[in-house]
């Protein structure tokens, strides 16, 4: 099997010399064959390994015993091990999802976490028969290309160097070189989808065909090569489509149906949601090309909404978004809002109160354009810059009563820019967060 996994990480440039890998380890034959598997390379390729494992908190005593499996076995190999604990059934209640979708969040969220302070990659033990089993999902849900394509073998920092190898491969691998391994007992029942696939559909397949696995990663391999095809014309239509953060719909509705739902999808990956992208299914993109026809909105799932009007295609969240209470400006000040740094300063004389805040808008603001000298209602100059409706209520302003100063894809008013000159009035956004913050007071994040 270590044949295997060499030539599989050769073929997709998994692995490079002087690599720091951070193995996803559950304690299943799977990932125990796995660590076993990079560390028997690990002089090769001159190899830092690092271990990672999530306990749940959903099988009691069981999880426990998993987690000490994988701190003894780390230990047999020195190699340092990441152990955290989640509450997966209290998180999974409060965000209103399933426990295996939170808990593969969670487990998302520590790999993305160690990769970024190891500066590593993160191996994960999926092999060839859970493509199988993927692919079988995603059919079963009415898939895209991108589906089709099963588990890529590389993704960002996630590589799987076991993906051309079968269950029954892992297990006879881990029979030869003697390695004991925990049983999950859920992977036992049917409570959930991936094992009813395993456990029915997977047997019936191999009645057809022995060699299933192979024959269903063979077919994943070809769509993934389309995938990466489709991948590159989906780029070159988003940017010949966008404008201001959005996607023309005349631009998508003039190009190749294919082209279109893979920029699409392309699109709605960077939506804003949790970790985890939007999966959209053929009628997702069936829905969507109907919104680009005639306008309209479509939910995608996940509290988010896509919304085609004036000609253009964007993906909100579909709940009322966050307010801030009014944060006043007085000499200087730095906040958090919508996970964007603020930061503004004023110079006042010690006779001037300019009685300056940032809030969000409220009904009768008002916004004079700096060149025209024309004053209109805040609503009217956000219609006029085609501001999305369901971005509004969430725009950060700089106010004095009604005149706003500054507005978020407006920049100054006349007013403002008139203290800018006089007063040096600065105000500078930007996405970095700083480790701690003490201008957080008064704030809801969006």
């Amino acid at each position: 099997m270590i044949d295997t996994v060499l030539q599989t990480a050769e073929r997709f440039g998994m692995l490079q010399k002087g690599d720091a890998v951070v193995v996803a380890l559950s304690g299943g034959a799977d990932s125990v064959s796995l660590l076993h598997c990079l560390y028997s390379i690990k002089e090769s390729y001159n190899l830092t390994l690092h271990a990672a494992h999530l306990h749940h908190g959903i099988r009691g005593a069981e999880a426990d015993r998993d987690a000490q499996f994988c701190k003894i076995l780390c230990e047999k190999y020195n190699i340092p091990l990441h152990l955290r604990f989640a509450d997966i059934p209290k998180l999974a209640a409060e965000q209103k999802i399933s426990e295996e979708l939170c808990g593969r969040q969670e487990r998302q969220k520590l790999y993305l976490g160690l990769s970024a302070s190891l500066h590593a990659k993160v191996a994960t033990a999926h092999t060839a028969s859970d493509n199988a089993e993927t692919l079988l999902f995603h059919l079963a849900r009415g898939t895209s290309f991108r589906g089709a394509a099963g588990i890529a073998p590389v993704r960002g920092f996630l590589i799987r160097p076991l993906i051309a190898c079968t269950r029954e491969q892992v297990e006879q691998y881990c029979a030869e070189n003697a390695l004991e391994y925990v049983t999950d007992s859920t992977n036992l029942t049917d409570d959930y989808t991936r094992n009813k696939i395993r456990h029915h559909l997977i047997p019936l397949f191999r009645e057809l065909n022995p060699r299933f696995e192979d024959a269903a990663r063979r077919f994943c391999d070809s769509q993934y090569l389309i995938r990466d095809y489709m991948e590159m014309r989906a780029e070159t239509l988003i940017r010949q489509a966008k404008e201001n953060g959005a996607l023309r719909a005349d631009v998508l509705l003039a190009a190749h149906p294919a082209e279109r739902n893979a920029a699409l999808l392309r699109y709605c990956q960077h939506a804003p949601t949790d970790i985890q992208p939007l999966s959209l299914e053929t009628r997702h993109l069936d829905l969507l090309g109907g919104i680009l026809r005639h306008g309209g909105a479509v939910p995608l799932g996940r509290g988010c909404t896509a919304i085609c009007k004036q000609g253009l295609l964007r993906v909100c969240k579909s709940k009322e978004p966050g307010r801030m209470f009014p944060v006043p400006l007085d000499g200087s000040v730095s906040f958090l809002y919508r996970r964007q740094r603020v930061d503004a300063c004023v110079h006042y004389s010690s006779k001037e109160s300019y009685n300056l805040v940032f809030r969000n808008r409220q009904p009768g603001d008002r916004f004079t354009f700096v060149k025209r000298g024309v004053t209109k209602p805040l609503r009217k100059a956000l219609n006029e810059k085609k501001i999305p409706d369901e971005q509004r209520d969430s725009l950060l302003l700089l106010c004095q009563g009604a005149a706003v100063l500054w507005c978020e894809g407006l920049g100054y008013s006349a007013q403002g820019e008139a203290l800018r000159q006089s007063s040096g009035l600065i105000i500078e956004i930007s996405r970095r967060q700083p480790k701690q913050s003490n201008f957080q007071k008064g704030l809801e994040h969006a």
